[in-house]
C-alpha cells in the first residue's frame, strides 16, 4: 500500500501531463507576447526616451541638424540650378535695374568709334600673378607633371602642403633650382589671364583688346618664373631673349608699326631690367645695341609699378606677413600661430618666400632721400579721409592744402617703416635709447633638428641676436638693408649680387653697367628712345601700407619671434594707424610716392635718369568699390590687381595701343599729392 501511493506521488497521470504541457506553453506565449511589447516601447535609434503607446514622438537635436543641413542642401543645389539655368544677361540686367544704364565695355565702345588694332602689345606680369608648372619633381609629386603648382585652382595646396612648399621653394644657396626639380612658367595668355577660376588678372584687357580686332599673333604674355633674379630667368630659362625675339617677330610682322609694352606690378621693375639688357653687349646683354628700344618700342605703360619699392615687401621678409595675415592672425591666431596637423603656416610661408630672390628686387630704394628719416617724410600732413577731384596741374600748390585744412593732431613718422612700440613710433628720435644690433652675439637656442621641419634663419640667430633686434626698437630706411642682412644673411648674400638700392651720384661711371643696377631707376638711364612715351598707370584713394609696428611675439621654439601687433590703433577714425599699420594713399600695396615719383620728377622732362628726353605721363584712377555684388569686382575699381579690369585704365592703354600719344589721352590725370610730395624730395637731377 506504501509503495502504491508513493507511485502515484512521482508518476502523474497521462492526462495531467497533458495539461501541464498546455500551461507552460501558454506561459511562454504570455511571456513573449510580454517581450515584444518591451520591445516596441523601446526608444529608437536617436536616442529618444520610452514612451507610452498612442503617445507623439519626440523631435531630438541630431534629427533638427539633419532636418537643417538637408535644407541647405536642397537651397543650395537649388539655387545653383537657377543660376545655371538663368540668362546670361540676367546679372546685368539686375545691376542695370539698380544703377541704371551701365556704359559699353571699352572695347565696344571704341569698336564704335573706329578704333583697329595697330601696335602689338606685349604683356609683363608681376609677382605671383603668372602661373608655373611641374617638369620634374621627387616622388611626393608623382602625378603632377605639367599641373600647375601656382595659379589655377591650388588643389595640391591642400592635397600636400608640404611637399607643394617643397617643389615652390628655391635653393637656398644658389637661387636657382633645388636637385631634382624643375618648376617652369606656363606659356601664352593662359599663363595669366586668370590667376583662378573666376579670378581675373589680365583676361578683361585681352577681350577689350579682341574686339577692335587684336588676336593672338598681335599680343603676346611675357610670362617669366617670376620667383628668380630677372638675369636668372635668362641665365636658366632665356626669357629675356624670348621676349626680345618675340617682340621684334611682331614689329616685323605688323608693317613695322612699335610694340607698347604693358607690365604690372613687379612686372615693370623686369621690364625695366630688359630695357638695359636688351641694349647691353653679351654675355651679360640681349646685345641689341642703343637704339634697340627706339626703334622696337612706341610706349611702356607701368600698371602698378612699384618702381622704388614698397614697405610691404619689407615686412613680408621680416615676418613673413603683411596687414592683411596679421589681421587674419589676430581673429583666428589657432591656425597661423599653432602647430596644426605639423603645419605652422608663416613659418613655412618664410621658408619658402626666402628663396625667392625676386621678393628683394622690391625692396625700398633711395633711402631717407626718398623715404624720409626717423623725424621727416615726404608725406607728411596726409590725412586718410581727403578726397580731391580731378587735377591736371602738375605743378606744386602749397597753398592749395593749407586752404583745405589738412592737418593732423600728430605728424605720423612714415619714415620709421619698423618700430617696436606705439610709443617708439610717436616718440621724437632724440628720445628713443637703442642699443646697436648689428654686432649682437648670434647662437642657436636648443638643437638645431628640433626645428629641421620650419626652420628658418630666425632659429640660427638665437635668443640674444632677437633681442638685439628689438632693443634697437626703430628702423629706417637707412638702417633697414643692415637689419635684413642680419636677420637673413643668406636670402640678402644672394639678392645684393642681383638688386641694388641706392642713388647713382655719376650714372656714368663704368660700375652701373652690371646687372644689379638694371632695375633700380636711381640707379640706371632711361633708354636713348626720345620718342617713345613712358606712363605711370595706378590706383589712388586706398590706404595703403606704409609703416609698422611690431611686437616681439610669445616665445616659443621654432617660431617668428616678431609679430606686427594689431592692437595699435589710432585715437580717433582720422589717424592713418589701423591694426599696427600705418597708411598712406595708394592702390593697397604700391604707395603713390613709389609708383609716381619718377615720372612726376626725376624722369620729367631731360634728367640725367632720361637723357633722351622721353615723355612722361601719370594716369591715376581714383578708387571707386562696386555699388554691389553683382558688378563683381568692380570696373572703376583702383586696387593693386583689380584695376586690371578698370574701364578708364582698359581704355586709356586701347587708345594707345590703337595710335593715340599720351597727349592725345589728356596727359596727366591726378588725384593725389603726388606733385607735391615730389617736390620735397631734394635729388639731384
Amino acid at each position: 500500500m506504501p509503495l502504491i501511493q508513493r507511485k502515484k506521488i512521482t508518476e502523474p497521470s497521462k492526462s495531467s501531463a497533458s495539461d501541464l504541457k498546455t500551461r507552460s506553453e501558454e506561459e511562454e506565449d504570455n511571456s513573449n507576447k510580454k517581450k515584444h511589447q518591451k520591445k516596441n516601447q523601446k526608444k529608437p535609434t536617436g536616442g529618444r526616451p520610452q514612451e507610452k503607446a498612442g503617445s507623439k514622438p519626440k523631435w531630438s537635436c541630431i534629427d533638427g541638424c539633419c532636418w537643417f543641413v538637408g535644407c541647405i542642401c536642397m537651397v543650395w543645389w537649388f539655387l545653383l540650378f537657377l543660376y545655371n539655368a538663368m540668362p546670361a544677361s540676367f546679372p546685368q540686367y539686375v545691376t542695370e535695374a539698380i544703377t541704371g544704364p551701365l556704359s559699353d565695355p571699352p572695347g565696344v565702345k571704341l569698336r564704335k568709334e573706329a578704333f583697329k588694332a595697330k601696335h602689338p602689345v606685349v604683356f609683363v606680369p608681376g609677382i605671383v600673378t603668372a602661373g608655373l608648372e611641374l617638369w620634374e619633381g621627387h616622388q611626393c609629386a608623382d602625378g603632377l607633371f605639367r599641373k600647375r603648382l601656382w595659379g589655377g585652382t591650388f588643389g595640391e595646396v591642400y592635397k600636400r602642403p608640404l611637399c607643394w612648399v617643397e617643389h615652390m621653394s628655391l635653393d637656398n644657396e644658389t637661387g636657382l633650382d633645388p636637385p631634382g626639380i624643375r618648376v617652369r612658367p606656363v606659356s601664352g595668355l593662359v599663363a595669366a589671364d586668370y590667376f583662378a577660376p573666376g579670378y581675373f588678372v589680365w583676361a578683361v584687357l585681352i577681350a577689350n583688346l579682341a574686339h577692335i580686332g587684336y588676336e593672338e599673333k598681335t599680343m603676346y604674355m611675357a610670362s617669366y618664373d617670376w620667383r628668380l633674379s630677372f638675369q636668372n630667368t635668362e641665365v636658366r630659362d632665356q626669357t629675356l631673349s624670348r621676349m626680345k625675339t618675340n617682340i621684334e617677330v611682331m614689329v616685323a610682322t605688323n608693317g613695322g608699326n612699335k610694340a607698347v609694352i604693358i607690365p604690372h606690378s613687379m612686372g615693370v621693375l623686369y621690364f625695366l631690367h630688359f630695357m638695359k639688357w636688351v641694349e647691353a653687349p653679351a654675355p651679360l646683354g640681349g646685345g641689341g645695341g642703343p637704339d634697340w628700344c627706339a626703334k622696337h618700342i612706341k610706349a611702356v605703360m607701368n600698371i602698378g609699378g612699384p618702381f622704388l619699392g614698397v614697405p610691404k615687401a619689407v615686412a613680408g621678409l621680416f615676418s613673413a606677413e603683411a596687414r592683411d595675415i596679421a589681421v587674419a592672425r589676430a581673429i583666428a591666431p589657432v591656425f597661423l600661430d599653432k602647430d596644426i596637423f605639423s603645419l605652422q603656416t608663416l613659418q613655412h610661408v618664410m621658408r619658402m618666400s626666402r628663396t625667392w630672390d625676386s621678393t628683394m628686387s622690391m625692396i625700398p630704394r633711395g633711402g631717407a632721400t626718398i623715404w624720409g628719416d626717423l623725424d621727416w617724410s615726404p608725406e607728411e600732413g596726409y590725412t586718410p579721409s581727403k578726397r580731391r577731384q580731378r587735377n591736371n596741374d602738375t605743378k606744386n600748390d602749397i597753398q592749395e592744402v593749407i586752404e583745405n585744412g589738412i592737418s593732423q593732431k600728430k605728424s605720423v613718422k612714415y619714415g620709421r617703416i619698423i618700430s617696436f612700440g606705439k610709443d617708439v613710433a610717436e616718440a621724437q628720435s632724440s628720445h628713443i635709447e637703442r642699443i646697436e644690433f648689428r654686432d649682437a652675439v648670434k647662437g642657436r637656442s636648443v638643437a638645431n633638428s628640433t626645428c629641421r621641419d620650419v626652420w628658418t634663419e630666425y632659429h640660427e640667430m638665437g635668443y640674444e641676436g632677437i633681442k638685439a633686434v628689438a632693443e634697437h626698437k626703430v628702423y629706417g630706411t637707412g638702417s633697414l638693408l643692415d637689419l635684413l642682412h642680419f636677420v637673413a644673411p643668406k636670402m640678402m648674400e644672394r639678392g645684393s649680387a642681383h638688386f641694388s638700392y641706392g642713388i647713382a651720384e655719376n650714372l656714368d661711371d663704368p660700375k652701373y653697367n652690371h646687372y644689379k643696377y638694371w632695375s633700380n631707376p636711381l640707379e640706371t638711364k632711361l633708354p636713348n628712345a626720345p620718342e617713345m612715351e613712358i606712363f605711370s598707370m595706378y590706383g589712388v584713394g586706398i590706404p595703403t601700407e606704409r609703416a609698422y609696428v611690431y611686437k616681439l611675439s610669445p616665445s616659443a621654439e621654432c617660431y617668428i619671434p616678431f609679430q606686427i601687433d594689431t592692437s595699435a590703433d589710432g585715437e580717433d577714425e582720422e589717424s592713418c594707424l589701423k591694426d599696427g599699420v600705418y597708411t598712406v594713399d595708394g592702390d593697397e600695396t604700391v604707395p603713390v610716392l613709389s609708383a609716381g615719383f619718377m615720372c612726376a620728377k626725376a624722369w620729367r622732362g631731360k634728367t640725367r635718369f632720361n637723357p633722351s628726353g622721353s615723355r612722361t605721363y601719370i594716369r591715376e584712377y581714383n578708387h571707386s568699390p562696386p555699388a554691389n555684388f553683382l558688378e563683381g569686382r568692380g570696373t572703376q575699381s583702383g586696387a593693386h590687381v583689380d584695376i586690371m579690369g578698370n574701364f578708364a585704365l582698359i581704355e586709356d592703354i586701347m587708345r594707345v595701343a590703337a595710335g593715340a600719344t599720351g597727349e592725345e589721352l589728356g596727359g596727366d590725370q591726378v588725384y593725389s599729392d603726388i606733385f607735391k610730395w615730389s617736390e620735397k624730395i631734394n635729388l639731384p637731377l
